[in-house]
This record gives C-alpha cells, sequence and structure tokens, in this order.
C-alpha cells in the first residue's frame, strides 16, 4: 500500500496510469458529490460514478447491495478500479464493497475528511455496521493506495473537523509524547493540517506494518475506541442527537484514561491534562444514568474482547499504551459515572 500526501492533481492522474484499470468507478455520497467530485472529475478518464446517502446511518448491507448492484451493471470484471471519494463510511463500505466483489478488485482510498485521513483510509480495515453494531461485518483488505489531499479539509464543517482531530490526539497519546506536549498549545484552526496529517498517518502506518491484523501491537490504536465506540453505538439510533465518531472517542479517551489511573498505568496529573484538553475541545457529551446499562452492554460486542471478557487498549504513560487489559464491568462503570462529573 502507497500512501500520498500531496495535490490530487499530481499524484491520481498518475495512479491511474500506473494501475492501468479496465474500468474506474467513483464512489460519492451527497456531500462528496457536491463539494469534492467536481475538483476531481476532471482528473479522471471515462468512469462510473456511484452515488449513496451520506451518513454511518447508511452504512450497510442494503447500500453495499447498492454499490455491488451498480458495478454489475456496468460490467466491471476483476480488472477494474473503486475510488472512494469521501469519509470514513465511504472508505470502510467501498472498500468492503471493493474487497468482495468478484472476491476482489483494486481500490483507492481518496479520503476527505480529517478523520478519514489521518485514521480510517489507513490500514486496510473495511466493513459495515449491521443490526445497530459498529463495524460488525467486515474485512482487512489494504488498499492499492491512499491519495490524501488536505486540501479537501477547507470543504469541512468545523464540527467535522473537530471530529477527526480526536484521531490526531490519539496518535499522540498512545505513542508520541513530545507531539502531545506540542499539541496541547495550539488551537484547531492555527495547525499546519500537512504536517498534523503526515504525523498522525506515519504512527499509524509504523503500528500497521508491524501487526496487519491486528493481532497484538495494532490494538493500541483502539485507545479509547472500547467505551467510545459503546457511546457511539448507543446514539446511533438516536437520529437527532447522534455523535460524531470523534465526539464519541474524546469522551471514551477521558473515561479510559480514568481506567488508566485506576490501573496504576498512569498518575492523576497526565489524566488531568487529557481531560482539561479534551474537555476544551470537545465539550462533554450529555451522558445520563439511564444511558450507562445499555453502553455496558454495547462493550460485549467489541472486537478486542476474548471468551466474554472485555479487554482495552490503555495508555501507561505519555505516548505509551498497553493492550490486552482486562476491565471489569463494575470500573467501566464507575468510568461512566466519572466522565458524568
Amino acid at each position: 500500500m502507497s500512501v500520498s500526501i500531496a495535490s490530487l492533481s499530481e499524484s491520481l492522474p498518475q495512479f491511474i496510469e500506473q494501475q492501468q484499470p479496465s474500468a474506474v468507478a467513483v464512489l460519492v455520497d451527497n456531500h462528496t458529490a457536491r463539494y469534492c467530485y467536481p475538483l476531481v472529475k476532471p482528473l479522471l478518464p471515462k468512469h462510473t460514478l456511484i452515488r449513496i446517502p451520506a451518513g454511518e446511518g447508511h452504512k450497510h448491507l442494503a447500500t453495499c447491495e447498492t454499490i455491488w448492484g451498480a458495478l454489475t451493471k456496468a460490467s466491471f470484471d476483476r480488472h477494474g478500479l473503486v475510488l472512494n471519494l469521501g469519509g470514513g463510511v465511504i472508505g470502510d463500505m467501498g472498500g468492503f464493497c471493493a474487497a468482495t466483489y468478484k472476491r476482489g478488485i483494486a481500490f483507492a482510498q481518496l479520503p476527505t475528511t480529517l478523520l478519514s485521513q489521518v485514521d480510517a483510509s489507513v490500514g486496510g480495515k473495511l466493513g459495515i455496521d449491521f443490526q445497530g453494531l459498529k463495524n460488525h461485518i467486515g474485512v482487512f483488505q489494504l488498499p492499492n493506495a491512499v491519495l490524501i489531499d488536505t486540501a479537501f479539509l477547507g470543504t469541512l464543517p468545523e464540527r467535522e473537523l473537530r471530529s477527526g482531530f480526536a484521531e490526531v490526539i490519539k496518535h499522540c497519546l498512545i505513542a508520541d509524547a513530545d507531539e502531545w506536549a506540542r499539541l496541547r498549545r495550539y488551537d484547531l484552526e492555527d495547525l499546519d493540517w500537512n504536517r498534523t496529517v503526515a504525523h498522525s498517518v506515519a504512527i499509524k502506518e509504523r503500528v500497521v506494518a508491524q501487526d496487519p491484523t491486528e493481532k497484538g501491537l495494532r490494538k493500541i490504536l483502539n485507545f479509547g475506541h472500547t467505551l467510545g465506540h459503546a457511546v457511539e453505538t448507543h446514539f446511533l439510533a438516536r437520529p437527532k442527537g447522534r455523535l460524531l465518531h470523534g465526539e464519541a472517542i474524546a469522551a471514551g479517551m477521558v473515561m479510559e484514561a480514568y481506567l488508566s489511573l485506576q490501573l496504576g498505568l498512569i498518575d492523576e496529573s497526565l489524566l488531568e491534562q487529557i481531560e482539561e484538553y479534551l474537555f476544551a475541545v470537545y465539550g462533554r457529551v450529555a451522558l445520563k444514568t439511564e444511558d450507562t446499562e445499555p453502553i455496558l452492554v454495547n462493550t460485549l460486542q467489541d472486537k478486542k474482547n476474548r471468551a466474554g471478557q472485555v479487554r482495552m487498549a490503555l495508555i501507561d504513560g505519555p505516548g505509551q499504551c498497553a493492550y490486552d487489559i482486562p476491565v471489569t464491568k463494575t470500573l467501566m462503570r464507575q468510568a461512566l459515572d466519572y466522565y458524568r462529573g
């Protein structure tokens, strides 16, 4: 897998020329069709445009059938190429559909959100939600290329940009103490996005290269995600109150940093740093007491679990992370109570 951080006007035509596909499809949603596709269309040969509804609520098998059906209707053979132009939902689902169509055709990620540029597009995790459970069905399959152009970040609402920033924070907390110290000195609007994206991508690439299918080390990339995903899943059923991924992960990082303290992995000063910074950037998710048990039930579906035991990736110092740490329901309940304040 090659990752390029450059203008698409340079990287995309060159990639297509190298690939020599028999046909090209571009997968977009309502938003990227309007704001991003017009910037990409002039760079492409003749192609099939596949348009799906935007949002996590459409990341399911029925939408996959639409994508597979469009590829079939266009008579795509196994030498075709799918370009996934969008955020994490487009990349996860488009990659999954490409990886399973005729047992696998080439695909490239063209991430347009900060979340997808620093996290979702890199590493080859593909999948869809199933029966209300996030990323429950999927495969590991590396894309043929990830072509990142930070110019797309200018098309994002501020809330989407902030959502993606949670994964930047996570990468610093688990793997780069110096960058965590530097990051806390900046406001979101003052960051150099080329530098920030490249730093996060480098961390994720390094981890994934050592553990492509998440048997061990790669689990550190899930810091904040056990309780974060459980919270995100809980809110999926609330169309008007739905959380963005990064908002839920920010909440998860506060709770899991609290667990790191309770298990003796970090000191109180680091928890205070994390808590102060994340609450300043994201505020506090309005979790009610009655949300606790449904959220705890969701943690039982986490993919890091083993034999019914919830296991987490928890930081064990600035820029360090441990994994496969068993955490009891009692401790998780305490973490939710702590987060509520």
